[in-house]
């Protein structure tokens, strides 16, 4: 048995198969779409979730309650005496908070148990690739503290980049103008964004063509690796699984990394983010 658990929330986008081969807890943030709703337990299928996008369907999503926190808390420390929770960026979203929150209840319940809630200042797959890192050390034999500390100094070296198919969606969210949005569809301009280091969603280029867009998230990221980077690459994507392999085969060519994890952006971020979305993850020497 691990010498202690880790758990994180949907936000991470890590595929169920993973979190159960690598025994990692999961709280779950809900989303709802056509009056429907939904979790992680119980979650639509990610490719009829985009159809429904497209066809103009408008999901919503709610945080992680500190009630539903302190449950998974609670039934992970019936089985050790100490948890490391990753939770979503602070900077997007309340669970966090929730999560911080029930941690503290919970400690009060189990004294002689430790909860450490680290805000992964990430989301999608950069959220999950910290896990992943931290699942590696956990099963490498480091301790508890060890590898909170490891994650809490490195996190902000988790580098996000992505861009989107359709502004709309980023204009529902607030992250772009109406007027933006209209003007950049008109034009095909598709924008390269990142998570910046508060952990809050950020456009920091644009381009025009699709083609481009994915070409320079992958440029990019040229500029952002060390010469000699030997680490794992996760992507992610809206129903774009194509253009995630193109972008895999890229990264593979130009910097001869073929470790990698493919995987949907789920529904939680995909309904702020929309179908096409395509995001690639790494170790940076900064964001």
């Amino acid at each position: 048995m691990a010498s202690f658990a880790i758990t994180t929330d949907n936000n991470g986008d890590l595929p169920l198969t993973y979190l159960k081969e690598h025994n990692v807890g999961l709280m779950s943030l809900t989303y709802t779409i056509e009056g429907q709703t939904y979790d992680a337990f119980h979650p639509m299928d990610n490719h009829a979730f985009y159809e429904k996008m497209r066809a103009g369907a408008m999901p919503t999503t709610a945080q992680v309650n500190p009630e539903e926190a302190g449950k998974v808390f609670r039934e992970t420390l019936k089985e050790q005496d100490c948890v490391l929770h990753f939770a979503f960026s602070s900077g997007l979203s309340g669970s966090c908070q929730s999560a911080m929150l029930a941690a503290e209840e919970v400690q009060e319940e189990f004294p002689d148990k430790r909860i450490i809630v680290i805000d992964s200042l990430s989301a999608s797959l950069g959220q999950g690739l910290l896990v992943h890192y931290a699942v590696k050390m956990r099963d490498a034999g480091h301790s508890f503290e060890e590898v909170a500390a490891w994650c809490e100094e490195n996190k902000l070296h988790i580098a996000h980049l992505f861009t989107v198919d359709d502004l709309f969606h980023l204009y529902r969210g607030g992250r772009v103008s109406r007027t933006k949005a209209f003007i950049g569809s008109a034009l095909n301009m598709k924008p390269i964004l990142h998570v910046d280091n508060e952990g809050k969603l950020i456009p920091i280029g644009k381009v025009r063509g699709r083609k481009h867009a994915l070409d320079d998230l992958v440029r990019r990221m040229g500029e952002q690796i060390t010469e000699d980077y030997d680490g794992i690459v996760f992507i992610s994507h809206g129903d774009c699984e194509a253009d995630a392999q193109y972008v895999k085969e890229q990264v593979k060519s130009k910097f001869g990394i073929q470790e990698n994890l493919i995987h949907f952006v789920g529904p939680a971020i995909g309904a702020h983010s929309g179908p096409g979305t395509l995001a690639l993850f790494f170790f940076a020497k900064m964001r």
